[in-house]
């Protein structure tokens, strides 16, 4: 007879696979990969997007394949990234409550710090794999559309590419990072109530709430402790010179919000009254 081993409880991978075969984690990545080539065919049925006098990279967005990835990460960042994110770090422990199986899970016996953090693990990695192949899918469909070339950048001038190549790590490695706060959130409501749309739902209109009260600009810099502040500090590293400062007070807030967030989490948690 094989000893109780806490280390043999509830394995990664298959949390892992439980959360792959779910409709939810199919449609989120459906979309996100399905996204790049609405864009592609969007422009070339309405031909070169015309400036409206504001630089921005739409206006260059049909320049090359770097070009559209990044324009696709611009409009992606604020709402179906943070929705995508909010989903698999919302719906994870939630939803186990919902359908009744949390409890059964624990009588397995499956250690509560234990549980919550393989789910955590993989929620995260999750979440990781749907940040990144938006702008992946970006970079195929946008070669397929409009070829390969140095990046063209808003206000004038050009990148090369073997530059714009690690100015896009940079930006995608920020996009993580600007996500935790987002994903602990989530994770946050995830673990203190059993409606799984109760727990997306107030992450993502937390993040929306976030970005109403960033519009008041009569808050001055106390504006810069909101959340959602520096998410869009990536398109520093669009500069002729990579400018740090913002990229650096955006992941600093995001991680120790994140931190705060996660231990909350796993301290309700462990406290919880599990009866679903």
């Amino acid at each position: 007879m094989t000893a109780y081993d806490v280390r043999r409880t509830l394995p990664l991978r298959v949390e892992a696979v439980r959360q792959l075969r779910r409709r939810r984690t199919l449609v989120a990545f459906g979309i996100l990969l399905a996204l790049p080539w609405v864009l592609v065919l969007a422009f070339k049925i309405g031909g070169e997007p015309s400036p409206d006098g504001v630089p921005s990279l739409v206006d260059v967005a049909t320049a090359g394949a770097l070009n559209f990835a990044l324009f696709a990460l611009f409009v992606a960042t604020g709402f179906l990234l943070v929705v995508a994110v909010a989903l698999f770090c919302g719906d994870t422990v939630a939803s186990e409550a919902n359908w009744a199986s949390l409890r059964y899970l624990l009588a397995a016996p499956v250690p509560r710090a234990r549980l919550l953090r393989h789910k955590l693990v993989v929620a995260l990695g999750y979440a990781v794999l749907a940040v990144l192949s938006l702008p992946l899918m970006s970079l195929v469909a946008g070669t397929v559309g409009f070829g390969w070339s140095d990046v063209v950048l808003p206000t004038g001038g050009t990148v090369p590419v073997g530059t714009a190549l690690g100015r896009m790590a940079i930006i995608i490695g920020y996009s993580l990072v600007s996500q935790l706060v987002v994903a602990a959130l989530a994770f946050l409501l995830s673990v203190t109530t059993d409606s799984p749309l109760g727990a997306v739902g107030g992450a993502v209109g937390l993040v929306i709430l976030s970005n109403i009260i960033d519009a008041v600009t009569a808050l001055g810099s106390w504006r810069e402790f909101l959340p959602t502040h520096w998410m869009y500090a990536w398109m520093d590293a669009l500069q002729p010179e990579v400018q740090w400062t913002g990229m650096a007070k955006g992941a600093a807030l995001s991680i120790a919000y994140a931190a705060v967030l996660l231990a909350l989490s796993f301290r309700l948690f462990r406290s919880r009254d599990i009866v679903s």
